[in-house]
Protein backbone atom coordinates (compact mmCIF):
# COMPACT_ATOMS: atom_id res chain seq x y z
CA UNK A 1 0.00 0.00 0.00
CA UNK A 2 1.15 3.61 -1.15
CA UNK A 3 2.05 5.98 1.41
CA UNK A 4 0.32 9.52 0.82
CA UNK A 5 2.02 12.59 2.49
CA UNK A 6 2.03 15.95 2.18
CA UNK A 7 4.01 17.67 -0.88
CA UNK A 8 6.78 20.20 0.24
CA UNK A 9 7.87 23.31 -1.24
CA UNK A 10 11.32 23.65 -3.38
CA UNK A 11 11.94 27.08 -2.08
CA UNK A 12 15.05 28.30 -3.59
CA UNK A 13 15.94 27.25 -7.27
CA UNK A 14 17.99 28.83 -9.82
CA UNK A 15 16.80 26.78 -12.61
CA UNK A 16 19.46 27.59 -15.50
CA UNK A 17 21.92 26.09 -13.61
CA UNK A 18 20.58 22.60 -14.12
CA UNK A 19 22.77 22.32 -17.24
CA UNK A 20 25.90 23.26 -15.52
CA UNK A 21 25.34 19.94 -13.16
CA UNK A 22 29.23 18.09 -13.35
CA UNK A 23 30.92 20.97 -15.26
CA UNK A 24 32.44 22.94 -12.91
CA UNK A 25 34.57 20.12 -10.70
CA UNK A 26 38.11 20.63 -11.68
CA UNK A 27 41.03 22.74 -10.06
CA UNK A 28 41.25 26.23 -11.28
CA UNK A 29 44.51 27.27 -12.27
CA UNK A 30 45.64 29.45 -9.15
CA UNK A 31 45.11 25.98 -6.98
CA UNK A 32 42.47 27.01 -5.18
CA UNK A 33 39.13 27.19 -5.90
CA UNK A 34 35.95 28.48 -3.70
CA UNK A 35 32.28 29.87 -4.07
CA UNK A 36 33.88 32.87 -6.15
CA UNK A 37 36.07 30.48 -8.48
CA UNK A 38 32.55 29.18 -9.45
CA UNK A 39 30.65 32.20 -9.85
CA UNK A 40 33.52 33.11 -12.66
CA UNK A 41 32.73 30.22 -14.54
CA UNK A 42 28.43 30.35 -14.10
CA UNK A 43 28.86 33.93 -15.69
CA UNK A 44 31.30 32.26 -18.69
CA UNK A 45 28.18 29.65 -18.91
CA UNK A 46 25.34 32.63 -19.35
CA UNK A 47 27.39 34.51 -22.11
CA UNK A 48 25.60 32.21 -24.66
CA UNK A 49 22.66 30.73 -22.71
CA UNK A 50 19.35 31.90 -25.08
CA UNK A 51 15.54 32.17 -23.91
CA UNK A 52 14.72 28.78 -25.63
CA UNK A 53 17.48 27.01 -24.04
CA UNK A 54 16.39 28.22 -20.55
CA UNK A 55 12.60 27.10 -21.23
CA UNK A 56 13.77 23.72 -21.76
CA UNK A 57 16.44 23.55 -18.71
CA UNK A 58 13.90 24.76 -16.61
CA UNK A 59 11.20 22.39 -17.66
CA UNK A 60 13.73 19.61 -16.84
CA UNK A 61 14.92 20.79 -13.97
CA UNK A 62 11.05 21.01 -12.53
CA UNK A 63 10.28 18.37 -13.58
CA UNK A 64 13.03 16.38 -11.87
CA UNK A 65 11.63 18.38 -8.78
CA UNK A 66 8.08 16.79 -9.24
CA UNK A 67 9.88 13.00 -9.32
CA UNK A 68 11.94 13.69 -6.62
CA UNK A 69 8.56 14.30 -4.50
CA UNK A 70 8.38 18.24 -4.34
CA UNK A 71 5.27 19.55 -5.65
CA UNK A 72 5.82 23.80 -6.31
CA UNK A 73 8.93 25.49 -6.10
CA UNK A 74 10.26 29.22 -5.72
CA UNK A 75 12.16 30.49 -8.69
CA UNK A 76 14.63 32.75 -7.68
CA UNK A 77 14.80 34.62 -11.51
CA UNK A 78 17.60 37.00 -11.92
CA UNK A 79 18.31 35.99 -15.15
CA UNK A 80 16.70 39.08 -16.64
CA UNK A 81 18.33 40.86 -20.13
CA UNK A 82 20.35 39.74 -23.05
CA UNK A 83 24.03 38.80 -22.43
CA UNK A 84 25.47 42.14 -23.33
CA UNK A 85 23.11 43.22 -20.21
CA UNK A 86 20.55 45.23 -22.54
CA UNK A 87 16.57 43.92 -21.84
CA UNK A 88 14.54 42.27 -24.15
CA UNK A 89 12.34 43.69 -26.22
CA UNK A 90 9.68 42.20 -24.16
CA UNK A 91 11.57 42.87 -20.49
CA UNK A 92 10.17 40.21 -18.90
CA UNK A 93 10.93 37.53 -21.53
CA UNK A 94 12.78 35.51 -19.31
CA UNK A 95 10.12 35.43 -16.78
CA UNK A 96 7.86 34.18 -19.70
CA UNK A 97 10.08 31.43 -20.72
CA UNK A 98 10.19 30.31 -16.63
CA UNK A 99 6.06 30.27 -16.35
CA UNK A 100 6.09 28.34 -19.27
CA UNK A 101 8.39 25.71 -18.18
CA UNK A 102 6.09 25.48 -14.79
CA UNK A 103 3.47 24.99 -17.25
CA UNK A 104 4.56 22.48 -19.18
CA UNK A 105 5.81 20.57 -15.64
CA UNK A 106 2.61 21.66 -13.78
CA UNK A 107 4.45 22.71 -11.12
CA UNK A 108 3.43 24.70 -8.75
CA UNK A 109 5.31 28.52 -8.96
CA UNK A 110 6.30 31.27 -6.54
CA UNK A 111 7.91 33.28 -9.22
CA UNK A 112 10.98 35.82 -7.62
CA UNK A 113 12.09 38.11 -9.97
CA UNK A 114 15.48 39.70 -8.13
CA UNK A 115 16.88 43.06 -7.62
CA UNK A 116 20.53 43.44 -8.05
CA UNK A 117 21.64 46.83 -8.59
CA UNK A 118 25.86 46.65 -7.67
CA UNK A 119 28.67 44.21 -7.98
CA UNK A 120 29.73 44.25 -4.33
CA UNK A 121 28.96 45.84 -0.97
CA UNK A 122 31.01 48.88 -2.07
CA UNK A 123 28.60 49.37 -4.87
CA UNK A 124 31.33 48.75 -7.84
CA UNK A 125 29.17 48.65 -11.33
CA UNK A 126 28.06 45.60 -12.54
CA UNK A 127 30.36 43.63 -15.33
CA UNK A 128 31.11 40.90 -17.37
CA UNK A 129 27.71 38.04 -16.43
CA UNK A 130 26.53 39.94 -13.78
CA UNK A 131 24.89 42.65 -16.68
CA UNK A 132 22.37 40.20 -17.33
CA UNK A 133 20.86 40.81 -13.70
CA UNK A 134 21.44 44.34 -13.60
CA UNK A 135 18.28 46.26 -12.24
CA UNK A 136 17.86 50.06 -10.55
CA UNK A 137 15.35 50.16 -8.43
CA UNK A 138 12.67 51.22 -10.45
CA UNK A 139 13.88 49.70 -13.52
CA UNK A 140 13.04 46.22 -10.73
CA UNK A 141 9.66 47.42 -9.88
CA UNK A 142 8.80 47.97 -13.74
CA UNK A 143 10.32 44.37 -14.27
CA UNK A 144 8.17 42.85 -11.42
CA UNK A 145 4.87 44.82 -12.25
CA UNK A 146 5.64 43.10 -15.97
CA UNK A 147 6.39 39.91 -14.50
CA UNK A 148 2.73 39.17 -13.62
CA UNK A 149 1.53 38.85 -16.77
CA UNK A 150 3.32 35.26 -18.01
CA UNK A 151 1.47 33.94 -14.48
CA UNK A 152 -2.18 34.37 -15.70
CA UNK A 153 -1.94 31.17 -17.33
CA UNK A 154 -0.93 29.61 -14.08
CA UNK A 155 -4.13 29.33 -11.61
CA UNK A 156 -1.48 28.74 -8.37
CA UNK A 157 0.93 30.83 -9.28
CA UNK A 158 2.32 33.72 -6.97
CA UNK A 159 4.61 36.82 -6.92
CA UNK A 160 6.92 37.33 -4.78
CA UNK A 161 10.25 39.77 -4.44
CA UNK A 162 14.01 38.96 -3.91
CA UNK A 163 16.56 41.19 -3.61
CA UNK A 164 19.73 39.19 -3.91
CA UNK A 165 21.75 39.66 -1.14
CA UNK A 166 23.10 42.20 0.88
CA UNK A 167 25.97 42.19 -1.20
CA UNK A 168 24.01 43.58 -4.22
CA UNK A 169 21.29 45.89 -2.89
CA UNK A 170 21.83 48.98 -1.03
CA UNK A 171 19.75 49.91 1.86
CA UNK A 172 17.46 52.92 -0.05
CA UNK A 173 17.50 50.36 -2.50
CA UNK A 174 16.00 47.63 -0.53
CA UNK A 175 13.72 50.05 0.64
CA UNK A 176 12.27 51.31 -2.18
CA UNK A 177 11.74 47.67 -3.83
CA UNK A 178 9.93 46.27 -0.59
CA UNK A 179 7.16 49.33 0.37
CA UNK A 180 4.21 47.88 -0.23
CA UNK A 181 5.18 44.42 -1.04
CA UNK A 182 2.65 42.14 0.34
CA UNK A 183 3.83 38.63 -1.56
CA UNK A 184 6.79 36.56 -0.13
CA UNK A 185 10.54 38.20 0.33
CA UNK A 186 13.83 36.16 -0.02
CA UNK A 187 16.89 36.86 0.08
CA UNK A 188 20.65 35.41 -0.16
CA UNK A 189 22.06 36.17 3.90
CA UNK A 190 25.59 34.99 5.33
CA UNK A 191 26.33 32.46 2.81
CA UNK A 192 29.90 32.76 2.80
CA UNK A 193 32.80 33.50 5.00
CA UNK A 194 34.57 36.15 2.00
CA UNK A 195 30.66 37.70 2.28
CA UNK A 196 30.20 38.05 5.53
CA UNK A 197 33.91 39.93 5.87
CA UNK A 198 32.91 42.77 2.83
CA UNK A 199 29.68 43.32 4.28
CA UNK A 200 31.38 44.11 7.55
CA UNK A 201 33.94 45.97 5.64
CA UNK A 202 31.20 48.34 3.74
CA UNK A 203 28.97 48.44 6.84
CA UNK A 204 30.38 47.72 10.07
CA UNK A 205 28.00 45.13 11.00
CA UNK A 206 27.51 41.55 10.09
CA UNK A 207 24.63 41.03 7.70
CA UNK A 208 22.42 39.29 10.18
CA UNK A 209 22.72 41.42 12.73
CA UNK A 210 22.68 44.27 9.72
CA UNK A 211 19.48 43.54 8.59
CA UNK A 212 17.69 42.82 11.62
CA UNK A 213 18.71 46.38 13.33
CA UNK A 214 17.54 47.87 9.99
CA UNK A 215 14.03 46.00 8.80
CA UNK A 216 11.35 44.38 10.06
CA UNK A 217 11.99 40.64 9.08
CA UNK A 218 8.93 38.78 10.04
CA UNK A 219 6.69 35.75 8.84
CA UNK A 220 6.88 36.92 4.94
CA UNK A 221 10.73 36.69 4.62
CA UNK A 222 12.68 33.65 3.71
CA UNK A 223 16.43 33.85 3.96
CA UNK A 224 18.97 31.53 1.79
CA UNK A 225 21.43 29.78 3.48
CA UNK A 226 21.84 31.35 6.30
CA UNK A 227 25.62 29.39 7.06
CA UNK A 228 27.71 31.72 8.66
CA UNK A 229 25.86 33.00 11.83
CA UNK A 230 26.84 33.56 15.22
CA UNK A 231 24.56 31.78 18.16
CA UNK A 232 23.36 34.74 18.67
CA UNK A 233 22.53 35.35 15.13
CA UNK A 234 20.61 32.36 14.72
CA UNK A 235 18.39 32.47 17.86
CA UNK A 236 17.86 36.09 16.92
CA UNK A 237 16.84 35.50 13.53
CA UNK A 238 14.85 32.45 14.32
CA UNK A 239 12.72 34.46 16.77
CA UNK A 240 11.28 36.58 13.76
CA UNK A 241 9.00 33.54 12.68
CA UNK A 242 10.86 34.12 9.25
CA UNK A 243 11.78 31.20 6.91
CA UNK A 244 15.56 29.97 6.90
CA UNK A 245 15.99 28.60 3.05
CA UNK A 246 18.27 25.54 3.52
CA UNK A 247 20.12 24.12 0.78
CA UNK A 248 22.03 21.59 1.80
CA UNK A 249 23.72 19.63 -1.45
CA UNK A 250 24.50 23.19 -3.22
CA UNK A 251 25.94 24.62 0.59
CA UNK A 252 28.36 21.59 0.53
CA UNK A 253 29.13 21.80 -3.11
CA UNK A 254 30.06 25.37 -2.86
CA UNK A 255 32.01 24.90 0.27
CA UNK A 256 29.59 27.62 2.00
CA UNK A 257 29.41 26.17 5.50
CA UNK A 258 26.97 24.22 7.92
CA UNK A 259 23.94 25.77 8.96
CA UNK A 260 23.23 25.67 12.69
CA UNK A 261 20.12 23.14 12.27
CA UNK A 262 20.44 21.98 15.87
CA UNK A 263 20.50 25.70 17.33
CA UNK A 264 17.71 26.83 14.87
CA UNK A 265 15.21 24.24 15.29
CA UNK A 266 15.99 24.47 18.99
CA UNK A 267 14.76 27.70 19.29
CA UNK A 268 11.42 27.02 17.23
CA UNK A 269 13.05 28.39 14.30
CA UNK A 270 10.92 27.49 10.77
CA UNK A 271 12.79 25.97 7.64
CA UNK A 272 12.41 24.43 4.32
CA UNK A 273 14.46 23.12 1.56
CA UNK A 274 15.97 23.89 -1.77
CA UNK A 275 17.69 22.59 -4.45
CA UNK A 276 19.72 26.11 -5.38
CA UNK A 277 22.32 25.25 -7.63
CA UNK A 278 20.54 21.89 -9.34
CA UNK A 279 23.71 20.04 -9.00
CA UNK A 280 21.92 17.23 -7.92
CA UNK A 281 17.84 17.67 -7.70
CA UNK A 282 16.54 15.24 -4.63
CA UNK A 283 14.59 15.70 -1.65
CA UNK A 284 16.16 12.66 -0.33
CA UNK A 285 19.52 13.62 -0.20
CA UNK A 286 18.42 16.92 0.66
CA UNK A 287 17.23 15.96 3.89
CA UNK A 288 19.97 13.43 4.28
CA UNK A 289 22.60 15.84 4.04
CA UNK A 290 20.92 18.72 6.44
CA UNK A 291 21.09 16.17 9.47
CA UNK A 292 24.66 14.40 8.52
CA UNK A 293 26.25 17.50 8.38
CA UNK A 294 24.70 18.07 11.73
CA UNK A 295 26.11 14.72 13.08
CA UNK A 296 29.61 15.29 11.37
CA UNK A 297 30.37 18.53 13.15
CA UNK A 298 28.80 17.44 16.43
CA UNK A 299 29.75 13.94 16.49
CA UNK A 300 26.64 12.79 17.28
CA UNK A 301 23.32 11.11 15.94
CA UNK A 302 20.05 11.89 15.37
CA UNK A 303 21.02 15.56 15.53
CA UNK A 304 17.61 16.93 14.64
CA UNK A 305 15.15 14.54 16.28
CA UNK A 306 13.26 14.85 19.23
CA UNK A 307 11.66 12.91 21.73
CA UNK A 308 8.53 12.83 19.31
CA UNK A 309 9.59 12.78 16.39
CA UNK A 310 11.96 11.14 14.47
CA UNK A 311 14.45 12.78 12.25
CA UNK A 312 12.90 11.93 8.97
CA UNK A 313 9.51 12.96 10.19
CA UNK A 314 10.94 15.97 11.75
CA UNK A 315 12.58 17.47 8.71
CA UNK A 316 9.68 16.47 6.31
CA UNK A 317 7.49 18.32 8.42
CA UNK A 318 9.84 21.14 8.64
CA UNK A 319 10.07 20.94 4.92
CA UNK A 320 6.63 21.03 3.99
CA UNK A 321 5.44 23.97 6.44
CA UNK A 322 8.57 26.12 6.11
CA UNK A 323 8.36 25.50 2.39
CA UNK A 324 4.44 26.60 2.12
CA UNK A 325 4.92 29.57 3.77
CA UNK A 326 8.26 30.68 2.20
CA UNK A 327 6.26 30.04 -1.11
CA UNK A 328 3.20 31.86 -0.12
CA UNK A 329 1.18 29.03 -1.00
CA UNK A 330 -1.40 27.43 0.94
CA UNK A 331 -0.55 24.00 1.41
CA UNK A 332 2.09 21.92 3.44
CA UNK A 333 -0.30 19.73 5.00
CA UNK A 334 -3.34 17.29 4.23
CA UNK A 335 -6.28 19.46 5.57
CA UNK A 336 -9.27 21.42 4.24
CA UNK A 337 -9.05 24.31 2.54
CA UNK A 338 -5.49 23.78 1.32
CA UNK A 339 -4.75 22.72 -1.73
CA UNK A 340 -3.87 19.13 -3.00
CA UNK A 341 0.16 19.01 -3.06
CA UNK A 342 0.25 15.60 -2.56
CA UNK A 343 2.99 12.75 -2.99
CA UNK A 344 2.48 8.76 -2.35
CA UNK A 345 5.79 6.88 -1.83
CA UNK A 346 5.47 3.58 -3.27
CA UNK A 347 4.66 0.62 -0.03
CA UNK A 348 6.34 -1.84 -2.41
CA UNK A 349 9.70 -0.25 -2.71
CA UNK A 350 11.96 -3.18 -0.74
CA UNK A 351 12.91 -0.42 2.08
CA UNK A 352 10.03 0.10 2.91
CA UNK A 353 8.59 -3.18 3.36
CA UNK A 354 7.07 -4.03 6.47
CA UNK A 355 7.54 -0.32 8.08
CA UNK A 356 5.14 1.84 9.58
CA UNK A 357 4.82 5.44 10.75
CA UNK A 358 7.96 7.74 10.96
CA UNK A 359 10.65 5.08 9.76
CA UNK A 360 8.79 5.35 6.57
CA UNK A 361 10.55 8.77 6.64
CA UNK A 362 13.82 7.82 8.36
CA UNK A 363 13.32 4.95 5.45
CA UNK A 364 13.55 7.92 2.53
CA UNK A 365 15.98 10.19 3.83
CA UNK A 366 18.65 7.48 5.11
CA UNK A 367 18.12 4.98 2.75
CA UNK A 368 15.99 6.30 -0.27
CA UNK A 369 15.72 8.53 -3.16
CA UNK A 370 13.28 9.43 -5.99
CA UNK A 371 13.28 5.56 -6.91
CA UNK A 372 10.23 5.65 -3.66
CA UNK A 373 8.34 8.34 -5.34
CA UNK A 374 5.07 6.82 -6.97
CA UNK A 375 2.79 9.84 -7.70
CA UNK A 376 2.45 13.66 -7.02
CA UNK A 377 -0.22 15.74 -7.40
CA UNK A 378 0.27 19.71 -7.57
CA UNK A 379 -2.73 21.50 -6.40
CA UNK A 380 -4.35 18.40 -7.44
CA UNK A 381 -3.08 18.21 -10.71
CA UNK A 382 -1.41 14.20 -11.33
CA UNK A 383 2.04 15.24 -12.76
CA UNK A 384 4.18 11.82 -11.44
CA UNK A 385 2.24 8.42 -12.08
CA UNK A 386 4.38 5.37 -11.38
CA UNK A 387 7.66 6.77 -10.77
CA UNK A 388 7.63 9.00 -13.61
CA UNK A 389 6.39 12.57 -14.79
CA UNK A 390 3.58 12.64 -17.56
CA UNK A 391 5.24 14.40 -19.93
CA UNK A 392 9.21 13.31 -19.58
CA UNK A 393 9.78 12.00 -23.01
CA UNK A 394 8.51 15.90 -24.29
CA UNK A 395 10.62 17.57 -22.02
CA UNK A 396 13.73 15.16 -22.19
CA UNK A 397 13.63 15.67 -25.84
CA UNK A 398 13.40 19.06 -25.33
CA UNK A 399 16.44 19.23 -22.57
CA UNK A 400 18.81 17.46 -25.20
CA UNK A 401 18.18 19.78 -28.17
CA UNK A 402 18.66 22.88 -26.08
CA UNK A 403 22.19 21.55 -24.56
CA UNK A 404 23.57 20.33 -27.43
CA UNK A 405 26.48 22.25 -27.84
CA UNK A 406 25.99 25.19 -24.77
CA UNK A 407 27.99 22.90 -22.34
CA UNK A 408 30.87 23.16 -24.58
CA UNK A 409 30.92 26.53 -23.19
CA UNK A 410 32.70 25.74 -20.16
Amino acid sequence: MDVLLPAPVNLHCHAFQRAMAGLTERRGPDGADSFWTWRRLMFRFLERLTPDQLEAIAALAYMEMLEAGWAAVCEFHYLHHQPDGRPYDSPAEMARRIAAAAGTAGIGLTLLPVHYQHGGPDRRPLEGGQRRFGTDPDAFLRLRGDSAAPLHDLPDAVLGTAPHSLRAVSEEGLRTILAGETGPVHMHLAETVAEVEAICAATGARPVEWLLDRFAVDEGWCLIHCTQMKPDETLRLAATGAVAGLCPLTEASLGDGIFDGVRWFGAGGRAGLGSDSCIRISLAEEMRQLETSQRLRDHSRAALATPALSTGRRLWEAACRGGAQAAGRPAGAIAPDLWADLVALDGGHPDLEGLTGDTVLDAFAFAGDSGMVQAVWSAGRPVVREGRHVARNRIVAAWRKAVRGLREAL
